[in-house]
């Protein structure tokens, strides 16, 4: 099982190694340069490794600054996804981890940022110690010059009293690298989970801080406050000879005095493209801010949760996708994913909308759910949308055997995979997919009611087809009180269950996995299973675990494979 799993996870371990490695070369090739680089020897002799440490963490920095837009590149991401000739099985699959590898880099990120400051902070303490009664010899000839017109300067602290916040406050390296650091403090800190489930919309906002971040990058290196002797200079200013006679730069004619220069910004050159085409997806989002969105219909069902019809010009969608919905009126910046729930077959798209937060309060009230009264078509607000987006769901289709887990609203993106199947069963549509299983694990038997109805008819459908086999599912209920379940006592040998009104009996108390995953290896022990989940992290650990415990290791026998719902 282990060695399955080792096979099943090396492209993700690929990738990630591949990653680690290019910063590792970058890294160790750039320090090894900038320790055996004769035009920054005399740099050297000032700041010591701590030179090398500083220039190489920036490249590893400017590296992992080009990545981090791409994988939030959402139309990038859906045009690979789409593209089966680079992007299939194994490779597929790595586009769900999107997120993931965002987070990686900015990791990556703060680990060479931390590098940087530190070794900057120590390069501005060598310089300003050079200039000390204490420094001799070479370096206190080298801390002098610039001094006289015809020579240029290679420390910036001209002065041993000088106060080096003072020079972070008052040059243009110093400044942006402050501006940058707080911007990236401020991203990340704002990034936890804690905080994106307490305020998303704080989480929405400082991110867009990014792009205080990227001007600053972009500026970052013209303040050249690292300088190494100039290529000129170099013919002239022979260093391996003339570094042992400092004394006579004045007057030996085979030394004249070295001339320094800043290093050539080259932040802008690394992340000039990816921002390019980050700005293209911002582009096409405004281009489809700016198309009309129809709202066809408006449900406000019990459970707390708000049903949209939308109609939009030369929309298409693939079940268990998704779209970005914002109200110009609640907010201007805020864009909010929701999986569609709706099926390409019908001729609107909808969502499923739950109560969640600050934004989708406001969205609720607008549209005159919860108990309000309703509103006039002509009065609702206007939403602007963009997508779809594919995500993992998309996949389902693509195996013999799919395993679909929901918890509580995680049901949404299985809305429009039921709705789906249900269309292509009635068209007679063959499928790939011969066998869905449905798992649905819910806390309010309330929330039910509007997913009862759907699987109502596919069940009648299935049966009608003879293909009552074709989906298997399994609806639990983790919360109940004590008048519900005298209710449900007396109405056990019903033909119906109580609460949904399917034949399939409702469970009471929470999924058994390992019952479960055996079952299933057991009734298909040479399939491929995709296992599809979109609800907590908890629970998507458990079957990540149970997806690589009941993977057979050998290559004929049955192997799960786990796809998580990312937005």
């Amino acid at each position: 099982v282990m060695a399955f799993w080792i096979l099943n996870e090396s492209l993700s371990i690929l990738l990630g190694l591949s990653w680690l490695g290019v910063n590792l070369y970058l890294f160790i090739d750039t320090f090894s340069w900038y320790e055996e680089e004769e035009s920054f020897l005399y740099t050297r002799v000032i700041l010591g490794s701590t030179l090398a440490w500083a220039r190489a963490s920036a490249v590893c920095l400017n590296f992992n600054c080009m990545l981090i837009l791409l994988p939030i590149s959402r139309n990038l991401i859906s045009f690979m996804r789409g593209t089966s000739t680079c992007c299939r099985g194994p490779w597929r699959r790595q586009l769900d981890k999107n997120l993931k590898f965002h987070k990686l880099v900015a990791y990556g990120i703060a680990i060479n940022a931390t590098i940087h400051i530190v070794a900057h902070l120590c390069n501005l303490e060598h310089y300003r110690w050079s200039q000390s009664t204490e420094a001799e010899g070479l370096l206190a000839a080298l801390a002098k010059l610039g001094k006289t017109p015809n020579e240029s300067y290679l420390n910036p602290i001209r002065t041993f009293h000088t106060n080096t916040i003072t020079v972070l406050l008052t040059t243009t390296a110093g400044v942006t690298g402050l501006i940058i650091s707080l911007a990236f403090i401020l991203i990340m800190t704002s990034s936890t989970e804690f905080i994106r489930q307490v305020s998303y919309e704080l989480f929405w906002y400082t991110h867009h801080v990014f792009i205080i971040f990227f001007i600053s990058l972009a500026i970052h290196g013209a303040g050249r406050i690292v300088r190494g002797q100039t290529p000129e200079s170099q013919l002239l200013h022979n260093v391996t000879f003339c570094k042992d006679h400092y004394a006579q730069w004045q007057t030996a004619a085979q030394c004249p005095t070295p001339q320094f220069s800043g290093k050539e910004p080259s932040a802008w050159k690394w992340v000039l493209g990816p921002v390019v085409l980050y700005t293209c997806e911002r582009i096409i989002r405004f281009w489809r801010f700016r198309q009309e969105v129809v709202i066809t219909k408006v449900v406000s069902h019990p459970s707390g949760v708000l049903e949209l019809h939308m109609k939009k010009r030369n929309f298409k969608m693939a079940p268990g996708q998704y779209v970005l919905i914002q109200c110009p009126s609640i907010s201007w910046l805020e864009w909010h994913p929701f999986t569609l729930t709706s099926a390409p077959q019908e001729n609107f798209f909808s969502v499923h909308i739950r109560v969640a937060g600050d934004w989708t309060e406001a969205l609720c009230k607008a549209f005159g759910a919860g108990g309000q009264a309703r509103k006039e078509s002509w009065s609702l607000p206007r939403l602007a949308v963009d997508g779809p987006f594919g995500t993992a769901l998309t996949d389902v289709f693509h195996y013999p055997v799919s395993v679909c887990v929901a918890a509580g609203i995680g049901v949404t993106p299985f809305a429009s995979l039921l709705k789906s199947i249900w269309y292509r069963c009635e068209s007679h549509t063959q499928l790939k997919l011969s066998k869905v299983y449905f798992y649905w694990i819910c806390r309010d038997p309330r929330a039910f009611e509007w997913f009862a109805d759907l699987l109502l008819s596919l069940e009648t459908l299935m049966s009608e087809r003879g293909k009552a086999h074709f989906l298997s599912y399994h609806i639990f209920l983790t919360n109940w009180d004590e008048n519900q379940a005298v209710h449900i006592a007396l109405h056990w040998d019903a033909n119906t269950d109580v609460i949904t009104g399917l034949k399939q009996k409702t469970f009471y108390g929470r999924p058994d996995w390992n019952h479960e995953f055996r079952q299933l290896a057991y009734t298909h022990p040479s399939s491929n299973i995709g296992v599809f989940f979109c609800g907590p992290k908890a629970l998507s650990k458990t079957l990540q675990r149970m997806c690589r415990l009941y993977s057979s290791a050998d290559p004929r026998g049955v192997h799960f494979y786990y796809h998580k719902e990312s937005f």
